[in-house]
């Protein structure tokens, strides 16, 4: 055994204080967009590797948000193997590429032509360890000697650092050759938790050293060769990996069970099929089993963690089809929710998480977010999805056991989160560590007013103030249910208050629209964005007002011809290749899309669904990203995407099914064992959809919807137990 002691070396990238103090967290692009990378993930464990399978650069093997290797690269004797092509599977199951070798020169001959030896190169990720195998075939009519080497390396890089921030001391690392066959990288962390990698290769190498592993082959005419390397995070020396074929069938046989049961949706577009199996696909692969249950990671690679806001908005938009979701996430953040009132974090007694991380950094203090409560938005929509949670499945005995962190945030609504007692819910970050705004919209400069002041001091944002009415009217339904009809007729008073005063502060009758923001000042910010429809999602508005707040946002300021942007072109921060000023979001534009059907605005709807569509159409394995910007529509062209966006991301995954929900009208009661359809229609793409196995209770249905021009007809093909469905029309 032998062994290398270092000090691990700081990650070379850009220092927190070479960036304004607002930028501290902000993922930066700092050079030339860099070639297509793939993504794997399984629970705590995510991978970035590019087109051949390496790993380099800010590419990794992550783990509970660190770094466990950050080399990985495959070579012929000495040099790159050329790319045939590389994917990943349609299940997001394993990664493949297809290799082969250069041509090898000697002295200004070639002694070896390219294109005679094949290398299939395959990589998943299960339980904590990264799966690999090589399988090298010779294709030339004679024997070939080659040497293949695999170099690797570690930096055990906190996610943060990897990001870009810089850290002046870090823990130590060993590196060890164990046996012929393994190497084993540890790290002593300054946070006192010792870290390891270990790398089990099969057979073993010719030559193993601590960085690199060398197989000289000699390969007849039609042999081929496969090579196993198994990658384990945090595993003991005795701890042996599966076999990898065993450990491939295992993962795939978890991964099909996972979906057992759920609903599934086909439909007479092809493309739409597509887009549907691949939403479904990076949903099921960001899902991750915690002790609460299953909950939706928000997204790879830099928020593959526990995000409260993305977690319940990711659970609302899958609670029609997916309806267990929703109760791991509640359950999780119940679990997590503050009791005490910690500046550095920005919790509050009663406040949901905002983002939980487990590296060192996160463990040391150096940045906030061990257990962050830096959301204002997080809060209201745990109790607005709890109450929904209810209302779509009746499961009232999780409900009951979660009423009491149910009325610790409705506590920390009325309480902390509204500081000056005004009636609206507000923040301020409690640190300069923290996030400067802590909506959705979180960029340093995504709340201003109209000639582009950034808004200052306690700000109430639009939409919040709708989440927390949608919530108390959700939480005043489900009091109700648990026969709390004092508390239930208060929660509604409460809600209708707010909605009359939150009418008087935000209608803004010159802009057709409601105001971004109020700021510490209770002004007005009077710019005209895309969280006025969101408010439509949460029923705040009066119907007279959403016709023309939805007109607004489908007018050629808001609409693309992809979706809806942030902010409407023309005001003062406007840029349609920012985060958060004038890009496209497919989550937003979703629950836009849910308002537009709350109102009745069906062919609103439609005109959404449609663009999102075309947009999804032209991405890159039919996949919507976190964001893409936000420029106008051209003939003949796709969306301009927007460069560090992340792909997938839970809740832009989610958007496909929200918009099937938005189309169909779907409501489904338990109490009642009823699936309503309520002004159903389809878009022009659309000729017919199916859905399978829609649960209600113990019941479930299959239902095929027709559309018919502008009207659509409703068959039910298969139906088990007392379930109904019928059509609700208000035309």
């Amino acid at each position: 055994m032998s062994t290398e002691t270092l000090t691990s070396p700081n990650v070379d990238q850009i220092s927190v204080e070479e960036v304004p103090e607002e930028l501290s967290f902000y993922i930066a692009a700092t050079g030339a967009a860099s070639s297509p990378r793939w993504t794997l993930k399984h629970d705590d464990a995510f991978a970035v590797v590019d087109s051949f399978g390496d790993i380099r650069a800010s590419d990794g093997l992550f783990f509970k948000d660190t770094r466990y290797l950050s080399r990985l690269q495959l070579r012929l004797n000495g040099l790159h193997p050329l790319l045939l092509g590389s994917n990943v599977r349609d299940d997001n199951s394993s990664f493949s590429a297809d290799l082969t070798n250069p041509d090898f020169v000697i002295d200004g001959k070639i002694v070896l032509q390219r294109d005679l030896v094949h290398l299939g190169r395959t990589l998943f990720l299960w339980r904590g360890i990264a799966y690999q195998r090589v399988a090298i075939t010779n294709h030339a009519d004679r024997h070939i000697g080659l040497a293949l080497s695999l170099l690797y390396d570690n930096d055990f890089a906190d996610l943060f650092e990897v990001r870009g921030m810089r850290r002046p001391r870090r823990g130590t690392a060993t590196r060890t050759k164990v046996g012929a066959s393994r190497v084993r990288f540890e790290y002593r962390g300054l946070d006192g938790v010792v870290r390891n990698t270990m790398l089990t290769f099969d057979p073993s190498p010719s030559t193993l050293t601590v960085n690199e592993a060398v197989y000289r082959l000699e390969l007849a005419p039609g042999e081929t060769r496969p090579i196993y390397l198994a990658i384990g995070c945090d595993r003991r020396e005795e701890q042996r990996p599966l076999p990898f074929l065993k450990g491939l069938l295992e993962s795939r046989r978890e991964l099909r069970a996972a979906a057992f049961d759920m609903t599934t949706i086909e439909t007479s577009n092809t493309h739409f099929n597509e887009i549907l199996c691949r939403s479904a696909a990076d949903l099921r692969m960001l899902m991750t089993e915690t002790p609460e249950g299953r909950y939706p990671y928000a997204g790879t690679p830099w928020y593959s963690t526990t995000f409260g806001r993305d977690g319940l908005v990711t659970a609302l938009q899958m609670l029609w089809y997916e309806p267990n979701v929703a109760r791991g996430v509640l359950r999780r953040l119940a679990a997590h929710q503050a009791t005490e009132t910690n500046e550095f974090s920005d919790a509050q007694p009663g406040k949901i998480l905002h983002e939980m991380r487990g590296g060192e950094m996160a463990a040391l203090g150096e940045v906030p977010f061990a257990h962050y409560y830096g959301s204002v938005d997080a809060t209201p929509l745990f109790v607005l999805l709890a109450g929904l949670y209810a209302e779509r499945t009746g499961d009232m005995v999780t409900v009951g056991a979660l009423w009491p962190a149910i009325e610790a945030a409705l506590g920390w609504i009325d309480g902390m989160g509204d500081p000056d007692r005004d009636g609206f819910v507000e923040y301020h970050r409690a640190t300069d560590l923290g996030l400067a705004n802590q909506g959705w919209k979180d960029s340093y400069d995504a709340i201003f007013h109209a000639d582009g002041r950034l808004a200052e001091g306690q700000i109430a944002l639009a939409e919040v103030q709708g989440y927390v009415f949608a919530a108390k009217m959700a939480a005043a339904r489900c009091a109700r249910r648990l026969d709390r009809a004092e508390q239930a007729q208060r929660l509604e008073a409460e809600a209708l208050r707010l909605a009359e005063q939150f009418e008087n502060a935000f209608w803004c009758p010159d802009l057709g629209t409601y105001a971004l923001a109020l700021d510490g000042n209770k002004q007005p910010c009077r710019v005209s964005t895309s969280n006025a429809g969101q408010l439509l999602f949460t029923g705040i508005v009066r119907p007279e007002r959403a016709a023309s707040v939805a007109a607004g946002l489908l007018g050629p300021r808001f609409f693309s011809g992809w979706g809806i942007r942030t902010v409407a072109q023309g005001e003062a921060r406007y840029n349609p290749m920012s985060y958060h000023n004038g890009s496209v979001w497919p989550h937003d534009n979703a629950l836009i899309a849910l308002g537009f059907a709350r109102y009745g605005l069906k062919y609103s709807v439609e005109t959404l669904f449609k663009g999102l569509f075309d947009a999804a159409t032209y991405m890159d394995l039919r996949r919507l990203p976190e964001l893409f910007c936000g420029f106008r529509r051209q003939p003949n062209r796709g969306p301009t995407l927007y460069p560090v966006a992340c792909s997938p991301q839970a809740w832009a995954s989610a958007t496909p099914f929200s918009l099937i929900e938005a189309a169909l009208g779907l409501q489904l009661d338990p109490d009642r064992e009823e699936i309503r359809l309520c002004n159903p229609c389809l878009p022009s793409f659309l000729d017919s959809i199916e859905l399978r196995s829609l649960q209600l209770n113990s019941s479930s249905v299959d239902i095929r919807v027709r559309r018919h021009r502008r009207d659509v007809s409703v068959e039910i093909t298969r139906q088990r137990g007392q379930a109904k469905v019928s059509i609700v029309s208000s035309r």
